[in-house]
């Protein structure tokens, strides 16, 4: 039996970002696209992508932890309702002892999955956008429409399996006459040959070629979304079906907001005379300039609340988040001769301490004189 947490590398009580990273490192590793066409690495990326569909998914990991099956897992029942009674492993004998019943073998190959990253604007994600991306990737062969035979042929029908991809062989053993399903050796468990491959495919049925994708991006998105686009993968070998294409959103950070869910929250500096007398100054939100209103007596740190201009609800419901304020009082650190006289003055009217005039040393001096 298959662990699936030992496949991806991580312990069993790994958080869901863990099990995210560990695939995302496996899968370019072992990416057929990288590997060349090697045929382990293959499996290995079929295995590692098999664990990562059941360990990410919160219920079907409940039910794998519960009973270790991975055909549980992918059951609402917790136990897959075709699987036979006598326990996994008796389907797999009674298929090869009798062949399945005659049963066809052969089925299209499915193209390989294909990762890939969109880079987003703040404001894009946010808003959402459309953004178009281009990758190399199997894609089926324009020569041959995909057959892998030459134009103007066609496959035949594997004349040792007879279509159906496996081949049946009978021995006799002291239990009697028994039946043998193995893949068939000529056709490779296609169930068709081809006698005249496509001169530009080689009867792959697909070639690698440059691909452009259009992805539309929903408002919201953040770090971390994964884009979906079924049957936009490799194409498969031979009319197979396409594999998927999954896209990571990578957001890039904003200079004057910052993000926690769908609230977004931002500084406004305020001088200290706005911040004793109140004052309006203007705010830069994502949707364009407002007015905010700074009441008299705003202390370093006041905050305040605009509603409905933060980030859009990414789950398709109404509304955004909202836009917190924070104000931060500047206090000047060099004034003028006059402007200290005032502070000084009014400190004086406050009844306030303070430290006393320095004049300014002979270095000061020269250096001002020079200026």
């Amino acid at each position: 039996m298959v662990d699936y947490y030992e496949v991806l590398g991580v312990s069993r009580s790994a958080s869901t970002e863990e099990i995210k990273r560990a695939y995302r490192r496996l899968a370019r590793q072992l990416h057929p696209d990288v590997n060349g066409g090697d045929r382990a690495a293959e499996e290995r990326f079929k295995l590692v992508t098999e664990a990562y569909d059941v360990l990410s998914d919160p219920e079907k990991r409940r039910a794998y932890d519960r009973t270790g099956s991975a055909s549980a897992a992918g059951s609402p029942f917790g136990q897959d309702p075709f699987a036979s009674p006598f326990g996994p492993d008796f389907s797999d004998l009674f298929q090869t002892v009798f062949g399945g019943f005659g049963a066809s073998q052969s089925s299209p190959r499915r193209g390989e999955d294909v990762e890939t990253e969109v880079h987003l604007t703040f404001e894009e994600a946010v808003f959402g956008t459309q953004k178009e991306i281009a990758l190399r990737m199997p894609a089926t062969c324009q020569t041959c429409q995909g057959t892998g035979a030459k134009p103007g042929t066609q496959p035949r029908v594997c004349g040792q399996c007879q279509g159906t991809g496996a081949v049946r062989r009978i021995t006799q053993s002291f239990l009697g006459r028994m039946v043998t399903t193995t893949t068939c050796d000529v056709c490779r468990g296609e169930g068709t040959v081809i006698a005249e491959p496509c001169p530009d495919c080689r009867g792959e049925g697909r070639r690698t070629e440059q691909r452009r994708f259009v992805v539309d991006v929903p408002p919201g998105a953040d770090n971390g979304l994964v884009l979906k686009l079924s049957g936009k993968g490799a194409a498969a070998p031979r009319g197979g079906q396409p594999g998927t294409l999954y896209v990571h959103v990578v957001v890039e950070p904003s200079d004057r907001f910052v993000r926690e869910g769908n609230d977004l929250y931002t500084t406004v500096h305020i001088s200290a005379p706005q911040a004793v007398l109140g004052a309006r100054v203007e705010l830069e939100t994502l949707d364009g300039t407002e007015v905010l209103e700074i009441p008299p007596g705003t202390q370093p740190g006041w905050s305040t609340r605009i509603r409905g201009r933060g980030v859009p609800a990414l789950t398709g419901r109404r509304g955004r988040g909202d836009l917190v304020v924070e104000i931060a009082v500047d206090v000047p650190t060099e004034l003028t001769e006059e402007e200290e006289e005032l502070w000084r003055r009014l400190a004086q009217l406050r009844g306030d301490e303070v430290a006393e005039h320095h004049e300014q040393s002979l270095l000061s001096k020269l250096r001002s004189a020079f200026k």
